[in-house]
């Protein structure tokens, strides 16, 4: 089994978690806003423990010059050797059939015109899922980890400790019906990954 919530699977970074730039969630929430340079932070966490924090500027005052800076001045677990590194992100946009301008980011590295930019967990720069070569954790798991990937799902939703063998218990404020339906479900996947712990616990003696 791969180290579930480290970054990695099968040896590579996959971007379930690496840090996240969405540049339409940063419009939706007036991170970002076209005709104005806006100036904050954006912060990252991870079960509720701070991951990540990087200030930002975003000038699109000139729709042919908009141009997204961030400033590496404190990233949690992603700490710079260089804290005042500054890296420069493009903005364009493209003009929907339905009106309106929709906006993008360029990849610092191939300059590809994309949604979400990434930086995993010992990088120092954001860049594209694909200049990463980022896949998602649910394509890189093993077929004999998929079961404990989901079991493990499930203790994380119910607020409980995650790993083999925890108890699990319903939530304050989560529906009855909602938790028996995850509780049957979480005892499916118990059994089915019992045996091959017990195959392991062999090899192990």
């Amino acid at each position: 089994m791969g180290g579930w919530g480290s970054g990695r699977q099968n040896g590579k970074p996959v971007a379930d978690n690496a840090l996240q730039i969405d540049f339409a969630r940063m419009m939706r929430r007036g991170e970002a806003v076209a005709g104005r340079s806006i100036t904050g932070l954006l912060r990252w966490s991870y079960r509720g423990v701070p991951s990540g924090c990087i200030s930002y500027t975003c000038d699109m005052r000139d729709p042919a010059a908009s141009r997204l800076e961030f400033s590496f001045t404190n990233k949690g677990r992603w700490t710079l050797e260089n804290s005042g590194y500054v890296q420069h992100v493009r903005l364009s946009f493209t003009l929907p059939y339905f009106g309106g301008k929709r906006w993008w980011m360029h990849c610092p590295h191939d300059g590809n015109r994309v949604g979400k930019l990434y930086c995993p967990e010992g990088s120092e720069t954001f860049a594209s899922r694909s200049a990463w070569d980022l896949g998602y954790r649910s394509q890189r798991i093993a077929d004999g980890d998929k079961q404990f990937e989901q079991l493990f799902r499930i203790q994380d939703r119910l607020g409980g400790p995650v790993g083999w063998g925890l108890p699990i218990g319903r939530p304050k404020g989560m529906w009855r019906r909602t938790y028996e339906r995850l509780e049957q479900r979480y005892y499916e996947l118990e059994a089915q990954c019992s045996p091959q712990m017990m195959a392991m616990e062999k090899l192990m003696r």
